[in-house]
């Protein structure tokens, strides 16, 4: 049956049409001349051959909703375009997705969603990513509508209430069970879709999509981002229903953002309130590096540093900071958000404030109520916590921290606190900029790149837009505030790219797991199976898209390739044929010569070789050092497991470099003038080593040095016309191999042929170009359309194939793929890895435990921050962890015999994580919560949040136990659970 593909209804701008405002034009530069229509795009994606049948006086139509009936909820100020437009949309009862900046108001469109469902007498389902997120937005909407219950792992509040808050695991785990709530659900709202494209979690979102049932509609909350529309159609698709886009990037409040160069003095607007980049300031920003660069060596005696300040951030960073919460305090730009991305620094920095106060007595005495009642909730010895005790005087004086390793208690309390205006100076990470809205006048950048756990990168437009966006109080500044602080000089179009750079798109992250195999497996229905799944995830939607526009680039080269007229095309091709067997010979013997026991000897500093990396020619280039590789992947080029760094003088592009990145080798071009640099060169990516050697000047620092080398390249060259003399692999390096002297006479018989061939040194050079270009198209025609062919459905379907036979080799699923046993048990756990878990249950590992060991071993399975700590455990705790290694090896050695991409030793270091084992055990056996975060250096609210997944996990396992009858393992489970729940890990949140 043929796909129907959904077509797209465009809508124009929506915009007020306000005679008071007037348009900014590029002229203006004053902030009241700011265009403040807030405009929005509406479009909607519509399956082929739908019919509206709604009334279109009341309704609009499918391209121009507008609602003229009576709403569902009255709001206290005017709706924006944008908001009206949604709430026409979800009259229509057609589902919608907002886009728009988080302060520009997107709860609305949530609530009258609620709204709507209460006026149905319906239910609502609206889901969060996060446990925190849901408990703060259960807070929001009871105060609102009061029905509202909440569903997260380790909490359970009203669960019959009309609207009810939960995690989108939550939902898909009703979706997968079948739950009678979804029969009375008319709307489910996912807050956040943008987490769809999160490497570990962003499949929960794309199944609970697939698996929702029509009839249900559905309100999508986001960032703004590139490609809302495609997503729209990808809805549209699946459902076979109308899905509107509302996209808006128009911000309440309009951004300045400025720079403050580190060490230096002053702040450089780059970006105006009209998004303007301005240029000159930027260039007058560059200049006072340079002027500092002069200035430092004069001032680096003084010795003046802040100790307290640690690696993450030097001493003059620390006193910088403080110097910009200063400035911003005595321009009253107050409250200001400092954002870091690392937690300790969030800590060091708000300690360095010490000598600022920015709360009044009468602050004082209300911060120190609330925090009073705060930790009532925590038992008596908890709540002289260093942690806690520590807080206080920062709170008095109107600062605070706020990350994920805090204790929840104060991470909650800074939230209340800067709600109500009493922090006026939060040093946050990026977690403070997901979720409600808190916003403040001034937000600051400590740094511009981040460490993501490959690489220190900067960071990209999307995530620079959801901080930024937290800068500026809707009705209570005219405008909001970004300052950036800067070490190093920054490239113009790095920055203005990050600044004013588009959203980034949404990307599937879909992948197969074996719990949703399995509970698909178990579904009594049938009718959505795995493969139903893949076929209709957003990632294969994705692809398909894509397939069009390889299509058309085929069409486009096959016109090319036959407009290429090559006149006497049979000489040429026979010339070209030659051409290209001797490339593959000489490819094929290089790969032999440069094993490292052979090539060696010859790579002596002066020699010159030839280097290419894929299809491109890097030229002749000098020899300087040999260096062993200590780790896979160093050097510019990809590695290909060669072990050995050849340094290596290249011809490079003229010109600066990206500051901190390598000159990039170029291939020389008549007339240029490059430089030579020394480049890393990994061994396979020699295609040539010359007989000829020269000597190379003992310091290679100043550039004539390197130039003098460039020039003795060239005259080489130009002495030998027909290419410098190569080592021969027989005569030269001796090599006595059958094989290399069978191809050393193949390449010269080769070479012979083509020197004797009439178009060797023909003057038609356009004829040779022409065929050649011809023979890469073709090449080309090829490569697309085999990418055309090999369909992402297939790689798929043989992941699927390859994921059963390792459910089958461990006896989840019969060979006719029945569930057994096993597999109703694995069915049941989605925190832990579910193969290794199940094993252990089957295999007895559990029976020989007593509950705090179970509880502590369980624990390996909770991801956790690494601790640096070494680890030593008792005996009673390393026995079963050596179990638990042993199990997830040989369940690792399966899955890769069943040609999974998994290699052993990663496979067990990354799921057996055993770093809090000794905290759990202590803690299950009554320890106090002081005693037991002395035992790690794991922050204690990462302990909590571990602490309360692993009790969801216990959870989990007491009801797969419970599922096969297992009841004494049952009986553990539930002990284990119940060991754990008290004291500050279980202390109620705040917003409950």
């Amino acid at each position: 049956m043929e796909e129907e593909t959904p077509t797209l209804g465009k809508r124009k701008p929506v915009a007020e049409t306000d005679a008071t405002t007037q348009p900014s034009s590029e002229h203006q530069t004053s902030s009241k001349k700011r265009n403040l229509t807030p405009s929005c795009v509406h479009e909607v994606a519509v399956p082929t051959g739908y019919a509206s049948t709604k009334d279109e006086t009341a309704h609009g139509t499918l391209s121009d909703p507008v609602y003229n009936g009576e709403m569902a909820k009255r709001y206290n100020f005017e709706l924006d375009p944008f908001q009206r437009v949604s709430v026409a949309c979800l009259e229509r009862n057609e589902s919608v997705l907002v886009s728009a900046h988080t302060s520009a108001g997107k709860t609305a469109v949530a609530e009258y969603a609620i709204a709507m469902a209460f006026r149905e007498k319906q239910r609502v389902i609206y889901t969060s990513p996060l446990k925190a997120l849901s408990n703060q937005k259960y807070r929001e909407l009871h105060q609102e509508f009061q029905d509202v219950g909440l569903m997260t792992g380790d909490v359970t509040l009203s669960p019959n209430a009309s609207c009810l808050v939960m995690t989108t695991e939550i939902l898909r785990g009703m979706l997968y069970r079948g739950s009678e709530i979804l029969k009375e659900v008319a709307w489910v709202v996912f807050d956040e879709i943008h987490y769809m494209k999160d490497r570990e979690r962003g499949v929960v979102w794309e199944e609970s999509i697939i698996f929702l049932p029509p009839e249900i509609k559905m309100v999508f909350l986001s960032a703004t981002m590139s490609n809302a529309t495609e997503f729209a159609e990808w809805i549209c698709h699946l459902h076979k229903q109308p899905c509107h886009v509302v996209y808006t990037d128009f911000r309440p409040t309009p951004l300045q953002h400025y720079v403050f160069p580190v060490g230096g003095s002053g702040l450089y607007l780059v970006v105006d309130e009209n998004e303007r980049f301005r240029e000159d300031n930027f260039m007058k920003l560059q200049d006072s590096f340079s002027k500092q660069k002069v200035g430092e060596g004069n001032k680096s005696s003084n010795g003046k540093a802040s100790g307290r300040i640690a690696k993450a951030g030097s001493a003059a960073g620390g006193s910088d900071i403080y110097k910009i919460v200063k400035m911003i305090m005595e321009r009253k730009f107050q409250p200001v958000i400092v954002f870091s991305f690392s937690r300790r620094e969030c800590e060091q920095h708000a300690m360095s404030m010490s000598k600022l106060d920015f709360n009044t007595q009468e602050e004082k005495e209300i911060v120190d109520q609330v925090f009073n009642n705060a930790i009532l909730c925590l038992n008596e010895e908890d709540r002289s916590l260093p942690a806690i005790e520590l807080m206080l005087p920062l709170l008095q004086r109107g600062v605070a921290v706020h990350h994920s390793g805090l204790l929840p208690v104060i991470k909650e309390l800074v939230e209340l606190l800067f709600q109500e205006g009493l922090v006026k100076a939060l040093f946050a990470t990026e977690t403070f900029a997901m979720g409600l809205n808190m916003p403040a006048k001034t937000v600051v950048f400590t740094a511009v790149k981040k460490w993501d756990g490959d690489s220190h990168r900067y960071i990209g437009s999307g995530e620079y837009i959801q901080m930024s966006g937290r800068a500026g109080r809707r009705g209570k500044d005219d405008r909001g505030i970004c300052i950036i602080m800067i070490d190093e000089k920054m490239e113009m179009n790095t920055l203005r790219d990050m600044v004013l750079g588009k959203p980034a798109p949404l990307v599937s992250t879909f992948r197969l797991s074996y719990y949703s195999i399995l509970n698909l497996m178990s579904r009594a229905e049938g009718q959505i199976t795995a493969e139903y799944v893949i076929r209709n995830s957003f990632h294969q939607f994705q692809y398909e898209k894509a397939l069009p526009d390889i299509g058309l680039k085929v069409t486009k080269l096959e016109k090319e390739a036959t407009m290429l007229d090559a006149s006497g095309e049979t000489d040429v091709a026979a010339y070209h044929t030659l051409k290209l067997e001797m490339v593959q010979l000489e490819k094929k013997m290089m790969s032999e010569i440069t094993r490292p026991e052979r090539v060696l000897y010859y790579l002596c500093t002066g020699r010159l070789i030839k280097v290419r990396e894929g299809g491109t020619d890097w030229g002749w280039g000098v020899v300087v050092n040999v260096l062993k590789k200590p780790s896979a992947g160093s050097g510019m080029l990809p590695s290909r497991g060669a072990g050995y760094i050849v340094d290596t003088l290249l011809h490079c592009s003229p010109g600066p470099t990206e500051s901190g990145s390598r000159p990039r080798p170029c291939p020389p071009r008549p007339g240029e003038k490059g430089e030579m640099h020394v480049v890393p060169v990994q061994l396979p990516l020699i295609s040539a080593v010359s007989k000829i050697r020269i000597s190379v000047p003992p310091d290679l620092r100043p550039l004539e040095a390197r130039q003098s080398i460039l020039l003795a390249v060239q005259e080489l060259q130009n002495r030998f016309p027909e290419g410098l003399p190569k080592l021969n692999p027989v005569k030269d390096m001796k090599i006595e191999d059958p094989e290399i002297i069978d191809l050393v006479s193949q390449i010269e018989g080769l070479e012979r042929k083509l020197h004797s061939h009439p178009l060797h040194k023909s003057e038609d050079v356009n004829q040779i170009k022409c065929f050649q270009r011809k023979a890469e198209v073709n090449h080309e025609i090829q490569q697309l359309k085999s990418k055309m062919r090999d369909s992402q459905l297939q790689k798929f379907r043989d992941e699927l194939k390859n994921r059963s036979r390792v459910l089958k080799r461990l006896g989840h699923i019969d060979a006719d793929g029945m569930v057994q046993l096993k597999g109703r048990a694995a069915c049941l756990i989605d925190t832990g890895d579910e193969l290794l878990v199940t094993e252990l249950m089957f295999n007895g590992t559990f029976n020989d435990l007593d509950h705090h060991q179970v509880a502590s071993l369980a624990s390996c399975f909770i991801p956790v921050d690494k601790s640096n700590e070494q680890i030593h455990l008792r005996t009673e705790l390393a026995k079963p962890l050596h179990q638990l290694q042993e199990t997830a090896r040989k369940i690792a050695e399966i899955q890769h015999e069943c040609k999974l991409d998994i290699k052993v030793d990663e496979y067990v270091e990354s799921t057996v994580r055993p770093y809090l084992m000794d905290v759990i055990y202590c803690w299950s056996k009554g320890a106090s919560f002081a005693d037991v975060i002395q035992m790690t250096d794991i922050f204690e609210g990462s302990i909590i949040r571990s602490a309360r997944r692993l009790d969801e996990f216990l959870n989990q396992l007491r009801g797969a136990a419970q599922a096969v009858g297992e009841v004494k393992l049952e009986e553990k489970f539930a002990a284990a659970c119940e060991s754990l729940r008290r004291g500050i890990m279980f202390a109620n949140s705040l917003y409950l």
